[in-house]
Formats: C-alpha cells, sequence, structure tokens
C-alpha cells in the first residue's frame, strides 16, 4: 500500500478523535526521501533500541524482515493470509528466521505499536495478531481510543498502564526511530515491505509467491 503525502497528513487527522491520551502523544509524521542506493546486510540487520522482535531459528538460512503498519489493511491481509503459511512451512521448520519490524504511518498506528512493545516481548505478536485481527474496529472508526483500550485490557493492561503506555516517551522514540531509520537508510515508503536475505521484495504478496523466493534461497 503505497502512501501519498496527501493521504499520510489526512490519517493523522484521526489521532485528534482518540480522546485526551492519543490526542497529545504523536508529532507529525514526515516522509524521508530514498537515502541510499543500495543497502548493506549490515544496515538491514540493525535493531532499534527497543530490540527486533523475532521468531525461528537465528541460524535459518533464510532471514524475512517485514515493516509492516497497523491501519495498513494490506498488511492485515498479509498476517492473516501469508504469515501463518510461512510460519508453519518455513519457521517453525528452522528454514526461515521472521523478524517484524514497526513503520507507523500515523499516531494513531504509533499509539497501537506502543501498546504491543508495552504489552511486552512474549505478548507483541499475539497483540500484533488481534490488532490487525480487529482492525475495523479501532483503526477507521471516530473513537478510536475505547476499542483500544478494550483489546489492550485483554493483553492484560488497565486503565492506569495504558494511559502510562500512551505517554511513554523512551517507547515512543524506539518506535519512531525503526520507521525513521526504515525511511532514510532503506527507502522503506511503503506497507508492507518485505527483505528477503536481504533483498527488497516487490512481488505479489501471496504464500505461493513469498514462499517461491524462499524456497530460490534454500536451493542455492
Amino acid at each position: 500500500m503505497r502512501i501519498t503525502r496527501r493521504q499520510f497528513c489526512e490519517s493523522t487527522a484521526k489521532l485528534a478523535l482518540a480522546g485526551a491520551v492519543l490526542a497529545a502523544l504523536p508529532r507529525t509524521f514526515d516522509l524521508v526521501a530514498p537515502a541510499l542506493a543500495q543497502v548493506s546486510t549490515e544496515e538491514l540487520m540493525v535493531a532499534g533500541p527497543l530490540g527486533d522482535v523475532a521468531q525461528g531459528d537465528a541460524k535459518a538460512p533464510v532471514t524475512l524482515i517485514e515493516y509492516a503498519s497497523l491501519t495498513c489493511p494490506h498488511c492485515a491481509d498479509f498476517y492473516a493470509r501469508v504469515y501463518p503459511v510461512l510460519k508453519e512451512r518455513y519457521i517453525d521448520t528452522g528454514k526461515l528466521r521472521f523478524i517484524f519490524r514497526e513503520f507507523p504511518r500515523d499516531g494513531l498506528d504509533l499509539a497501537a505499536f506502543m501498546l504491543a512493545r508495552c504489552a511486552g516481548e512474549d505478548k507483541f505478536l499475539p497483540f500484533i495478531d488481534v490488532m490487525f485481527e480487529r482492525q475495523k474496529d479501532w483503526a477507521f472508526v471516530k473513537e478510536p481510543r475505547l476499542p483500544m483500550m478494550a483489546i489492550s485490557k485483554q493483553a492484560g493492561f488497565t486503565q492506569a498502564s495504558f494511559e502510562a503506555c500512551l505517554t511513554n516517551q523512551q517507547i515512543e522514540d524506539g518506535v519512531r526511530f525503526v520507521r525513521d531509520r526504515a525511511a532514510e537508510k532503506l527507502k522503506v515508503d511503503s506497507t508492507p515491505t518485505l527483505f528477503i536475505n536481504g533483498k527488497k521484495y516487490s512481488g505479489a504478496y501471496t504464500p505461493e509467491a513469498v514462499g517461491k523466493e524462499i524456497e530460490g534461497y534454500l536451493k542455492s
């Protein structure tokens, strides 16, 4: 899903409807023009200050890094249709190392990622799963704060911890770092964006297409 500057700015307006906590959270994002013609493996593997969220054998022959947005329907579709197949065929069998990285497109997106981080490392991906599954309940409504809080409470948040998370500057800065670095250093400008063994993938996001790309590295 490619983002125009107009769409990006319009999406930030959602935050004004989210209540005092969400409304006060983000500063405006600016998309950054690509900075490098090529990306080295060393550049790609730099984790953010909050650490990478990864699944699979660290010594797997193939590494897939996904940059995703929680308010992106294409990302939700990828997580619903493609990710489960990758997990069963490649992650759980030791063939693939999967790394999920945040690429928030607006303040609401940022808030959702902050909550996922505050949920804890063991709950991060399950929280992401629920946010994608229930994306229509919170990402495209006039009052996102209440459904976001309801989802968070299922993950163990209280009212106090929910609000504390959304005002946690360290968490906010950590998520922003990942997004800004991806835009500046890796030329990420749309979601989802995949890097498979360092190669930026721009094909169809289907289990068959992504699997074919992975199989190519397994056979080499």
